[in-house]
């Protein structure tokens, strides 16, 4: 019997297989501890919630920080995911250098219907174990917010559900509130 594993890749070998063409610029891919996961289609809610999310987002924070969708954000684990919302410190290179680290990330946020399994046993030990401090996930089946905070090693030892109509400041602006009312989109009956 022979003895498999998994061979991980590294962040550079994933970029050679981009530059190369082997995985086409545009591919709904990312890169996750070594290894390349398709990521999953986006249903109308997960896409008008993360539209009504960015949208709200570049208003509050407005200059005080950067707001990416849907981009990479580059970790020290052979990981390069693309999160649906990260607010990012401004840098001078405004990331034209590389894409945000955890010591440039203020918040990552995934909105989470098909992939909620994923986001929380996946996703959130991924961002924990690199230090990033706050990681929510927009809930669509319960339509609720989860905020994972204060990581230590794989785990985030805080986990805060928040239900409309509460408001929840953001992180690294206190005196900014966002309504969870406005996560999720009405449906019609």
């Amino acid at each position: 019997m022979v003895n498999t594993q998994i061979r991980q890749l590294t962040t550079a070998e994933y970029y050679g297989m981009i530059e190369s063409g082997i995985i086409r610029e545009g591919e709904r891919v990312e890169l996750i501890l070594g290894q390349i996961f398709t990521m999953a289609a986006k249903g109308t809610r997960h896409t008008v919630t993360t539209t009504k999310l960015l949208k709200t987002l570049l208003t509050l924070v407005g200059d005080g920080a950067i707001v990416r969708c849907q981009d990479p954000i580059t970790l020290p684990n052979n990981s390069e995911p693309e999160p649906d919302i990260v607010i990012a410190r401004l840098r001078s290179d405004d990331y034209i250098n590389s894409h945000p680290s955890p010591a440039d990330i203020i918040l990552v946020i995934e909105v989470a219907e098909s992939t909620i399994k994923f986001d929380r046993d996946t996703k959130a030990p991924l961002y924990a174990a690199t230090g990033i401090n706050e990681y929510w996930i927009v809930n669509l089946i319960d339509n609720r917010l989860e905020i994972y905070r204060q990581p230590e090693g794989n785990i985030y030892t805080s986990v805060q559900i928040v239900m409309p109509p509460r408001s929840i400041n953001l992180p690294g602006f206190s005196e900014i509130a966002l309504n969870i009312s406005d996560l999720f989109p009405a449906q019609k009956a």
